[in-house]
């Protein structure tokens, strides 16, 4: 769960647009080096606002959730902030708010971490540094907010179990990733069986140093930052993991795992959510260009995509149609999804199918591939124009060990696809017959 303390930081926050207007015509100065204990930095320098970024991360994602236990690792991530050290949680928020601050932690199903926007001007920048500091490695929990937290954690579920989206997503993940830990579901009871134990052991065997990554993009010279990461790492816990934190699993071996399906539950809702996909693509798939580009053209670009074209425009069987590619660090899914009248839910899907068929096939048009290639080329820039866009791309390719011009060769890299890669890609990652299917409302 995220938890943001608003503070008077983002008062500077739109002004940081303006200044990176350029970046994407740049060579943008990524550097990267090992803390005194072992962590990855990234780090890049900006100096047009007095503020930084910062991110810490780990491999504490929701992956690493112990069998019957699963929501740990979003459990413990909550739990970082609410004490440390003698402080209350109620005292680490003011102390945030106080230096204008803000805040937050965050549990991926890879990575977990904490990040920080501070200012970097005195006193404030070091008060928020220390604070921030102290909340990463001296973490107190407790039992009383352990126990408010699981009931407020169970209290959601619940609600949530009510809701056509999540009934669908839930089942979905599930039905995708039936032998792995992606479509494991947090119950009821897996949340109940979470200790005061078990978060603390989780946090000294997964919130490693060894294994963490330092991304910061903001006024700082490279020896503020060297020793900014040397400070925020110098205590965290020790020690080594027992196996790969990124799992290595490409979409090959999980599409194996499972034959597609189609999976109905039914609901009262009025609308019919529909999710259709598969496991598919990895952090770093050398397709992953090519990929990206044909899901422009046939779900990915809004109201120029060709699904929302056959399903919105020309039929008015939903109001929007969407399809993306996750990658993760096993092959994270492709996902398309819509919601349409229950009525219409078998004609919907039906049309959903066979475009998705054709495209599968036949892939792009020249006409469909030069528009998406400068709709995405147009975009870019909007990917890095600011603080947070920044350090959120440099914290992606520290994890997953993206090469340091990866954002510096996208345009290039765009530009390089052609129908026939793009057309190949896409059907080699997105099988007909691996899909899964997954339908919360009406008769599919």
């Amino acid at each position: 769960m995220l938890k943001q303390r608003n503070t008077v930081v983002t008062a500077l926050f739109g002004l940081a647009l303006m200044a990176f207007a350029g970046a994407a015509n740049a060579t943008l100065p990524i550097q990267t080096w090992k803390t005194d204990s072992g962590a990855k930095v990234m780090f890049m320098r900006t100096e047009a606002l007095p503020m930084l970024d910062v991110r810490v991360d780990f491999p504490a994602g929701s992956r690493n959730d112990p069998a019957g236990k699963e929501g740990l690792a979003s459990v413990v991530s909550d739990m970082l902030g609410r004490g440390a050290k003698g402080m209350s949680e109620d005292q680490i928020a003011d102390g945030f708010a106080d230096t204008g601050a803000n805040f937050g932690s965050d549990a991926g199903v890879d990575y977990a971490g904490f990040q920080l926007r501070t200012l970097t001007a005195q006193p404030q920048f070091d008060k928020s540094i220390a604070l921030f500091e102290k909340v990463m490695q001296q973490p107190e929990f407790k039992d009383d907010i352990l126990k408010r937290e699981l009931s407020r954690s169970v209290s959601d579920l619940k609600e949530e179990l009510t809701k056509p989206g999540p009934l669908a997503s839930r089942a979905f993940m599930q039905a995708m990733y039936p032998k792995h830990p992606y479509g494991t579901p947090v119950t009821e009871a897996s949340l109940n069986a979470i200790t005061l134990k078990d978060v603390q052991d989780f946090y000294q065997n997964r919130y490693l140093v060894k294994y963490a990554v330092v991304s910061m993009v903001g006024n700082l010279t490279r020896e503020q930052a060297e020793k900014l990461a040397n400070q925020l790492t110098a205590n965290l816990p020790q020690g080594t993991l027992t196996s790969n934190p990124l799992g290595g699993e490409d979409y090959e071996a999980l599409q194996a795992q499972e034959q597609g399906k189609l999976i109905h539950i039914d609901h009262p809702a009025e609308q019919s959510h529909i999710l259709v996909g598969l496991p598919a693509m990895r952090r770093g798939t050398p397709d992953y260009f090519d990929l990206l580009v044909a899901n422009h053209v046939i779900g990915g670009g809004g109201f120029v995509s060709r699904l929302m074209n056959e399903i919105r425009e020309k039929r008015g069987l939903a109001y929007s149609v969407y399809s993306y590619f996750m990658p993760l660090g096993d092959a994270g899914p492709y996902q398309v999804g819509m919601q349409t009248r229950r009525d219409k839910t078998h004609e919907a899907l039906g049309l959903l199918n066979s475009t998705l068929d054709n495209f599968i096939q036949n892939g792009p048009t020249q006409a469909e591939l030069d528009a998406a290639k400068k709709n995405l080329i147009g975009g870019f820039p909007l990917r890095i124009d600011s603080n947070s866009d920044l350090v959120a791309n440099l914290s992606m390719m520290g994890i997953y060990n993206m090469p340091l011009n990866f954002l510096d060769t996208w345009t290039s890299n765009i530009q390089k696809v052609t129908v026939q890669s793009a057309r190949e890609a896409f059907a080699r990652h997105v099988k007909k017959d691996k899909l899964v299917t997954v339908v919360v409302g009406g008769q599919p």
